[in-house]
C-alpha cells in the first residue's frame, strides 16, 4: 500500500445525487419531443414523463442535504449566493428548473384537468384541486388555447434548463484539474447524454409498468418511437464515452497508467462488466436488432426486451456514475497507489439510506400518478360539455 494523500469524501450519496437529476433531466427532454418537436408517437408518455421529472426533482437536493455536516443551514447558501462558486449556484439552478420551467408547465397542462376534477369531486378532495388549480374556473377554448402557447413557450426555455441543471453537475467534476479522471472538458457532455439515455429508459420502464399495473394497452407506436430515440440517444452516449478514453490512450499524460490500471483492476467489475458490457453494449445490440426487424419478434417478446433494455441502461448509467464519483477518488495524486472505499450499510451516507433515496421518488411518483391522472373517473373528452351545464328538455320547469 502506496501513500495516499486522497480520502474518500464524496461517498455514496454523491454517487445517488447525479444519477437522479440525470434522470430529471432526461424524463424532461423526452417529454419536450411532444410539445416543441411534433412527435406525436410519445404523446401517450407526455404526462407520464412530466410526473416522473418532478417526483425525481423533488428528491434531487436530499442526498446533498444528508452528506451536509449542517443541514439545517442549507437555506444560508441562497441568503448569501457567491456566483463564483459553482456548487454554492445549485440552489439557484434547482429553484430555477423547479418553479419556473417544471412546475409552470405542469400547472398549464393540467389546469383544465384539475378545474374539472374539482367540479365532479367530493370534499375534501375537491378542495385540493381547487387549490392545485389555483382557484381557476375557465376551461374555454380561448384559455385553453394560451394554455398550450404556454406549455409550449415553457418546453421551449425548459429544454436549455434541462441541460443547465444536468450539465452543471458535469461541469463540477470536469472542473476539478488536480483529478485526471474527472478533469476533462467532455465530463459536462457526457452527464448531459448519460442523463438523457438514462431518464428516457426510466419513462420507458414506467411506461411499461403503469400500464401493466391499470391493466391498459401499450401503444405499439409509442414503444416503439421510445425505443428507437433510446436507441439513438445510447449510440451517441456510447461514442462520447469512448471518444474521451480513446482521446486519453492517445495522449498518453502520465496519468494514463494509473487509469488503466483503476478500470481493469478496483473498478472491473463496475465498469468493464457493469457499465460497459451490462449497461451499453448488450442494450445496443438488442435495440439495434429491434431497429432492423420491425416485424418480428412478436409485440409481447419486444415488450420484454425494451423492459430489460431499460432495466440495463439505469443500471448502467447508475454504475457509470459510481465509477466517476467513487473511482475517481481511489488513486493517490502520485499515481502510485490506491486507496478503498468503504460502503457502510447503516447511517446518513450509507447503502440503506441511498436505497430509500432511490425508492422514494416512485413512491411520490405514485402519488401524483393517483392523484393527477385517475382512471375511476376519467375526464370528459369534449371541454365543452363539461364547461356548460345539460340543457334542459322542452318544457322543463
Amino acid at each position: 500500500i502506496y501513500p495516499n494523500e486522497i480520502e474518500i469524501h464524496w461517498s455514496i450519496l454523491i454517487v445517488v445525487y447525479p444519477y437522479v437529476t440525470g434522470l430529471v433531466a432526461g424524463a424532461f427532454i423526452l417529454a419536450s419531443l411532444v410539445k416543441v418537436f411534433n412527435v406525436k408517437a410519445v404523446q401517450p408518455t407526455y404526462r407520464l414523463s412530466l410526473l416522473t421529472a418532478l417526483a425525481f426533482l423533488l428528491v434531487a437536493p436530499l442526498p446533498l442535504l444528508l452528506h451536509l455536516g449542517r443541514p439545517e443551514r442549507f437555506y444560508e447558501i441562497l441568503l448569501t449566493p457567491n456566483p463564483t462558486s459553482a456548487m454554492a449556484m445549485f440552489g439557484f439552478v434547482y429553484a430555477w428548473y423547479l418553479m419556473g420551467v417544471l412546475l409552470l408547465e405542469l400547472w398549464f397542462e393540467y389546469r383544465r384537468d384539475l378545474v374539472l376534477l374539482a367540479r365532479r369531486g367530493s370534499a375534501p378532495m375537491r378542495w385540493v384541486y381547487q387549490a392545485l388549480s389555483l382557484f381557476s374556473t375557465d376551461i374555454s377554448e380561448g384559455a385553453l388555447a394560451f394554455d398550450q402557447k404556454a406549455v409550449r413557450a415553457i418546453t421551449i426555455v425548459g429544454i436549455p434548463s434541462a441541460f443547465l441543471l444536468h450539465g452543471y453537475v458535469g461541469f463540477i467534476f470536469g472542473s476539478v484539474k488536480a483529478n485526471p479522471w474527472w478533469g476533462t472538458v467532455l465530463m459536462p457532455i457526457i452527464f448531459i447524454f448519460s442523463a438523457i439515455v438514462s431518464g428516457i429508459a426510466l419513462v420507458m420502464f414506467l411506461y411499461i409498468q403503469v400500464s401493466a399495473i391499470r391493466r391498459m394497452p401499450l401503444d405499439r407506436s409509442c414503444l416503439e418511437t421510445i425505443g428507437k430515440f433510446l436507441f439513438y440517444a445510447l449510440v451517441v452516449d456510447a461514442a462520447i464515452e469512448s471518444l474521451d478514453w480513446i482521446h486519453r490512450l492517445y495522449e498518453a499524460e502520465e496519468s494514463i497508467g494509473v487509469l488503466v490500471l483503476l478500470a481493469s483492476g478496483k473498478l472491473f467489475y463496475t465498469f468493464v462488466l457493469i457499465q460497459v458490457f451490462l449497461g451499453t453494449v448488450i442494450p445496443l445490440l438488442l435495440l439495434g436488432a429491434m431497429q432492423i426487424w420491425t416485424d418480428r419478434p412478436n409485440d409481447h417478446v419486444r415488450r420484454d426486451l425494451y423492459f430489460l433494455c431499460s432495466q440495463l441502461v439505469l443500471i448502467g448509467v447508475l454504475a457509470m456514475r459510481w465509477n466517476v464519483v467513487i473511482g475517481g477518488q481511489l488513486f493517490s495524486k502520485s499515481f502510485h497507489g490506491f486507496t478503498t472505499y468503504k460502503l457502510e450499510l447503516i447511517g446518513h451516507e450509507g447503502l440503506f439510506t441511498s436505497v430509500v433515496l432511490l425508492i422514494l421518488p416512485f413512491i411520490i411518483l405514485g402519488a401524483l400518478i393517483k392523484l393527477f391522472m385517475p382512471v375511476s373517473r376519467p375526464l370528459l373528452n369534449e371541454t365543452a360539455a363539461a364547461a356548460s351545464p345539460p340543457a334542459k328538455p322542452s318544457g322543463a320547469t
